[in-house]
């Protein structure tokens, strides 16, 4: 799933209230362009991404303002990859800026969006979300820096972006990154959401099956992690086990009594079994505690006789690296 894709499915989202296209054009014309004077008129100009957008922009500005606007291919751009690909011109924009709330009474651009439209209902606010993407937004996939993020001409403009999608329930940021105003959504779940807010139903299932993807491989690689360590834990402790154990028989020699020799013996033979294995191998078998016991009275007896003759006792074997049992 990638950003254009998320772009095409929200260009074909249909609109049908008044307000709605409104509060999208307004925002597409408000994020990609602005207001340039023109032969003493005040232009309003936009620079799109697609073909597709550009139709859907010249659409509103027909039939919600009766005016006709001009559109044009821009040269591509060696230093700006990704760059917009089209130019929509309104030349005589001073009327439509006006009406869209973009101009203010010293005939001025406003700096962030018009106040009527973040004040409006909350499917006006997903319209503005809507046409803020489709004008400068950009997703990057789940994962451990995934975002779906805006690129704003002004921090009033991105603080009204936050306003907005306060109001329907998103949590967004804004951000300075590289002298750029960015709202960012970073949460998996709020972009997925947001996603279904503007429109973008096949991109948020498409997001939640990546994201839950994503989160099953994190889990199995930790429990991977997890075993690795016990098996390293583990394989530890029975090298340092069976190294006490032959410092003890070599300390006590034949003074030790049977059933501890056996203990030891058992440990011995079979260096990586788990202690319920050695019981069941055991003549009678044993339990897992038995065994313990054994081995640790063997040891206890070792550490004994060899503090009385002053010689070093049975943790003295084990290697520096190994951590003491």
């Amino acid at each position: 799933m990638s950003t254009p894709e998320v772009k095409s499915e929200l260009v074909r989202f249909p609109v049908q209230s008044t307000g709605e296209r409104i509060a999208e054009v307004a925002t597409i014309l408000r994020l990609a362009g602005g207001l340039h004077t023109i032969s003493g008129r005040i232009a309003l100009e936009a620079e799109l991404h697609t073909p597709q957008i550009v139709q859907r922009v010249r659409k509103d500005l027909a039939e919600l303002y009766g005016i006709r606007s001009d559109a044009k291919q821009l040269p591509p751009s060696s230093t700006r990859p990704g760059a917009p690909q089209f130019l929509v011109r309104v030349l005589d924009g001073e009327t439509l800026a006006r009406q869209l709330g973009l101009l203010d009474q010293r005939r001025r651009q406003i700096r962030g969006l018009p106040n009527r439209l973040t004040t409006g209902a909350p499917a006006e606010l997903a319209a503005i979300w809507r046409g803020a993407f489709l004008a400068r937004g950009g997703l990057t996939a789940p994962g451990r820096s995934a975002n779906l993020e805006i690129v704003c001409p002004s921090n009033e403009v991105a603080m009204a972006l936050v306003g907005a999608a306060s109001r329907i329930g998103v949590d967004a940021k804004s951000r300075e990154i590289r002298g750029q105003h960015k709202v960012l959504i970073r949460d998996s779940e709020a972009i997925s959401e947001m996603l279904g807010l503007m429109g973008a139903q096949q991109a948020r299932t498409s997001w939640d099956e990546l994201r839950r993807a994503r989160e099953t491989r994190a889990t199995a690689n930790r429990l991977v992690n997890f075993d690795d360590a016990n098996l390293r834990r583990s394989a530890q402790a029975s090298v340092a086990a069976c190294a006490r154990v032959e410092r003890a028989m070599e300390i006590l020699g034949d003074s030790i009594p049977e059933h501890l020799r056996y203990a030891g013996e058992l440990r011995l033979t079979h260096r990586e079994a788990s202690l319920d294995d050695l019981g069941a191998r055991a003549e009678p078998p044993l339990t897992k505690d038995a065994v313990a016991g054994r081995i640790r009275r063997l040891l206890a007896m070792a550490d004994k006789e060899a503090e009385l003759r002053g010689v070093p006792g049975t943790e003295a074997s084990l290697p520096e690296e190994l951590d003491r049992i």
